[in-house]
């Protein structure tokens, strides 16, 4: 037959026959094939790359072009630099949501969704006729883009065993800190050459093939029909987390005693404690409450938080002390920052691979004091000093992450049900990037506020007080407690914690 496959099924007193269609009949094939490898578990999790990389490599190149998109568009920078913040707001409420879905619709779909979604707002944004429609095509996009995170997480860690989790999470970081470095690099000349539109119109056959090859590859897992999705919890987190991000993010710019400003840091912490309240009450929570009691879910998800704080704080910082303090050409600035991403990209697959030998403890506790080091390093850093000095200090911060986040991500998994892999990798997702986000504020105020003391000292003012605060990641490391290995394996959706 041209277009189905008639398959004989024998059934107690009656002949079936069930009509496949061969599309569903060839990803069958295909799937039982590649589950039948050796190398299974490395097709799920290079599949899953493709796919969180497809879809996040843009960010950055657009974070170079915002000048030239606002040219473009009749618009003015501060209005264009939302869809940069919009999505990064909107994460707030979808991501929750998203890791969730996925635990009860099934991973696999979610990601799938994502991909499609990718797909549909790269296109569109490639047709934006003005600020407001690209700033809705992005927000819509990357917060539909945002499901291929937690969904990627979760099958990865489905398909590896506890004890191998940490070395999956190295490349999974590997991808995560690379995509970045690629728009850097790529960003300025495509722009230059080409202008801005065929970034989303590459994005769109780059997408297609990664949806592709999830439809083959990734395995489905199965669906909880009878678990309901927690909207009130969805409604006071979103609330509470979108209301936050907002408030820090515009605060610096609108200033802190805006109405608006005042009005996200009221509304804040109001959402925050009607989530607990909602979640105590819930059947099923969003987010359970008393995975904050397992050391390995609550330090982990801390540590995330200090250490982005930092990162990202300098990250921030940097470009403008090289071109306000050192007289460096955007180019030249933008250049020599790569030098922390790619750090951070090139390590994170041996840091995994070491974690399972050391202990993802040691592992979390050297990764805070490279990030720290970083800091203080650059509250010596003075105009004059080398490239290569620059590039030492942007790689210490790159290398404390690499090092880091495998183990912190692989911990997290270790402590909580494989059911509930979706939402507890959202979470972690949320509070770094809250981490980031008030890093950045942060460093900007501070840097501000000590520009009185001189330009170059009020930016090591603001990396001192960056270290300062990851010190506290360093301490919340130390109590991470290591995942067993050989002796202890996990039960059944148990965590190896609960179980030891």
């Amino acid at each position: 037959m041209d277009d189905v496959e008639r398959l004989g099924i024998d059934a107690p007193g009656a002949d079936e026959v069930v009509v496949v269609p061969w599309p569903l009949l060839f990803r069958q094939r295909v799937a039982a094939r590649v589950e039948r490898s050796d190398r299974y578990r490395w097709w799920v999790l290079a599949v899953a790359l493709l796919g969180v990389w497809s879809v996040s490599f843009t960010i950055t190149i657009l974070s170079v072009s915002l000048a030239r998109i606002a040219r473009d568009l009749r618009t003015d920078v501060p209005t264009i630099t939302w869809v940069i913040t919009g999505p990064m707001l909107a994460y707030g409420v979808v991501g929750p949501l998203l890791g969730k879905a996925g635990d009860v619709w099934g991973y696999r779909h979610l990601f799938v969704f994502g991909l499609v979604g990718s797909i549909v707002f790269a296109a569109l944004s490639a047709l934006a006729w003005d600020a407001t429609s690209l700033i809705v095509f992005r927000v819509l996009g990357v917060a539909e883009g945002a499901a291929t995170g937690p969904a990627s997480m979760a099958l990865i860690m489905r398909a590896f065993p506890d004890e191998d989790r940490v070395k999956a999470m190295g490349w999974w970081s590997l991808v995560g800190a690379g995509a970045p470095v690629i728009g850097v690099v790529a960003g300025g000349p495509i722009v230059e050459q080409f202008g801005w539109r065929p970034i989303f119109v590459a994005q769109v056959p780059f997408t297609i093939v990664a949806l592709v090859l999830a439809l083959l590859v990734l395995p489905e897992t199965e669906r909880r029909a009878s678990e309901r999705l927690d909207w009130a919890g969805v409604v006071t987190l979103g609330a509470g987390m979108t209301a936050l991000l907002f408030a820090v993010n515009r605060g610096p710019s609108w200033g802190w005693s805006h109405p608006v400003v005042l009005a996200g840091l009221l509304v804040a912490p109001g959402a925050l404690l009607a989530f607990v309240m909602v979640e105590r009450a819930a059947p099923s929570p969003l987010v359970p409450l008393e995975w904050l009691r397992r050391r390995n879910f609550s330090l982990p998800i801390a540590v995330q938080f200090f250490t982005n704080f930092a990162y990202m704080g300098s990250f921030f910082l940097t470009p403008l002390f090289l071109v306000q303090a050192f007289h460096y050409g955007e180019t030249r600035a933008g250049l020599l920052t790569i030098g922390r991403p790619a750090a951070f990209a090139l390590t994170a697959p041996i840091a995994g691979y070491l974690a399972v030998k050391v202990g993802e403890r040691t592992a979390a506790i050297a990764g805070s004091a490279f990030v720290i080091a970083s800091m203080l390093v650059w509250t010596r850093v003075s105009p004059g000093a080398s490239d290569a000095h620059v590039i030492g200090a942007l790689a210490l911060a790159g290398v404390g992450l690499g090092v880091s986040s495998p183990s912190l991500a692989a911990s997290i998994a270790n402590a909580v049900e494989d059911a509930k892999l979706g939402i507890a990798g959202a979470a972690q997702q949320l509070i770094a990037q809250v981490g980031q986000v008030v890093g950045i504020q942060v460093a900007e105020t501070i840097q501000a506020s000590r520009a009185g003391a001189g330009l170059t000292a009020s930016f090591h003012d603001a990396y001192f007080t960056l270290g300062l605060v990851c010190t506290m990641g360093l301490v919340c490391s130390a109590f991470v407690q290591s995942t067993p290995r050989g002796a202890l394996r996990r039960s059944r959706g148990v965590s190896h914690f609960e179980a030891a």
